[in-house]
């Protein structure tokens, strides 16, 4: 019998000011990656058959006029740089995710910066460390994180970091290699006090789906501790929807329901808010 599988949500109320998705997956909402059997919610996403057009109309629809697309692996990488290329109002990020970090070879790690160079390609990510996972040993994966980092640094993009249960060690290597102009930390998932760390080095802070979350109170304090100035926001889609859409495909249009909350936890308009995330991320990727 096969699982059932969840209906995309419906789109939420509006956005008063425009703002951007920081991290998506294009590749895997629009099925040219396929999922497992065992991944509900990006097989999810991938039946309802959206195209990036239409993927972009929906978020414009709610006032989230533009998106970062994201690579994890050389296909993906591939993929996104070539649909940036082919739309205005997207723009792509290219590596090695630190769970395929085996696969960083000198010849992969050279395309990949080949593919960072491109005009369309705004940041190198996403890089970083995994310890939930063991699917690539950390040896592998620290090597792969540092020639991310000295990509990012040669081809003057920022570097987006996946960090989970590695906060102390992502943060440690990026003092030891020196980081690069521009540090994202993707989906942030420290507590207040690695915010503050955040916020001491200038790295940016982009925040997810989970912030919504009842349980993820931490969360609330760490957005709570960043400044405007150094915040984003994404979606991390087709995962990580906000509430009240756990389990449910994710996708940019959702983005309201985070900035909304964001909104609220800074105590901020949510226009104001808005004008100042869109703001950074002129700073982050550069300009539209």
């Amino acid at each position: 019998m096969s699982r059932e599988r969840p209906a995309p949500p419906a789109p939420p109320e509006a956005l008063p000011a425009e703002v951007f998705d920081s991290h998506c997956h294009l590749d895997i909402m629009v099925g040219n990656r396929q999922a497992s059997s065992g991944d509900p919610v990006a097989l999810a996403a991938q039946a309802a058959g959206a195209s990036v057009a239409s993927i972009l109309a929906e978020a414009k629809s709610v006032g989230v006029t533009r998106l970062v697309t994201v690579g994890y692996d050389l296909p993906s990488s591939r993929w996104n740089a070539e649909v940036a290329g082919e739309h205005r109002d997207v723009y792509a990020a290219v590596a090695i995710h630190p769970n395929e970090a085996h696969a960083s070879t000198p010849e992969v790690l050279a395309e990949i910066e080949d593919l960072a160079r491109r005009p369309h390609v705004r940041a190198v990510g996403e890089t970083g460390l995994d310890y939930f996972r063991d699917w690539a040993s950390k040896d592998d994966q620290h090597a792969s994180f540092r020639a991310h980092i000295e990509i990012a640094k040669r081809t003057g993009k920022a570097l987006v970091i996946h960090d989970r249960d590695a906060h102390d060690d992502v943060l440690a290597v990026l003092a030891d290699q020196g980081a690069p102009g521009v540090v994202v930390f993707h989906s942030f998932s420290g507590d207040a006090e690695m915010a503050k760390r955040c916020v001491d080095a200038g790295y940016f802070m982009s925040f997810s789906g989970p912030v919504t979350y009842k349980n993820a109170g931490y969360l609330r304090e760490a957005a709570a501790v960043a400044p405007p100035e150094l915040m984003l926001v994404e979606t991390d889609a087709p995962y990580l929807p906000p509430t009240p859409h756990r389990g449910r495909p994710n996708a940019p249009y959702l983005i309201p329901l985070t900035l909304r909350c964001l909104a609220e936890v800074k105590g901020m308009d949510v226009a104001d808010l808005a004008a100042r995330i869109a703001a950074n991320g002129q700073t982050v990727f550069g300009a539209w």
